[in-house]
């Protein structure tokens, strides 16, 4: 049954960390961030978008290659990606499940309390986490140590300003580098 205001049905409501609500028809597929009425701007990620726009493709395909996932996923996927946000920040990303939606083109949204260039540098410290994880099960014993030097030398806010200085986040349109 079709709802007031809405065409063609019901639509998912995310109600968001700081209180407010947003439709998930509201939201398209080249938002990254949006301005809420709480006065704050919320990083909008949806299922739909390539795990590069937080890293670099040949991460991407290292990624791919090493993860193995146990869900209806092929691959690790930005989903498996804002699964590890929202388990470390469970109070500050609400999501839904719009896959009965064929007016929203995507199947999952996540909108973080924080803003897109947070959320991306989130991201990658959770990347390099899970990266460092794997390097300490490694046979080869100076492997995590070497990577915890590189590591050492490795500034998040700098990576995330170069890459998306790189990746033009200024409109929808972005290429991979």
């Amino acid at each position: 049954m079709a709802q007031p205001g809405v065409p063609g049905g019901p639509s998912h409501v995310l109600e968001l960390p700081c209180g407010e609500t947003v439709s998930a028809r509201s939201l398209d597929l080249g938002l990254r961030e949006f301005e809420c009425s709480c006065g704050a701007r919320h990083a909008v990620v949806m299922d739909a978008h390539p795990i590069a726009r937080f890293v670099p493709e040949f991460l991407v395909e290292v990624l791919r290659e090493t993860i193995e996932t146990d869900d209806e996923f092929e691959s690790f996927s930005t989903p498996h990606l804002l699964a590890m946000v929202a388990e470390e920040f469970p109070e500050e990303v609400a999501s839904t499940d719009c896959s009965e939606d064929g007016q929203v083109g995507y199947a999952l949204v996540w909108v973080a309390d924080f803003d897109s260039r947070r959320l991306h540098e989130v991201v990658v410290e959770l990347v390099v986490e899970l990266m460092e994880h794997a390097v300490s099960h490694a046979e080869d014993g100076t492997a995590l140590s070497e990577f915890e030097e590189r590591m050492a030398e490795f500034d998040v806010e700098t990576f995330v300003e170069e890459y998306r200085d790189q990746r033009d986040f200024e409109d929808e349109y972005d290429t991979a580098i």
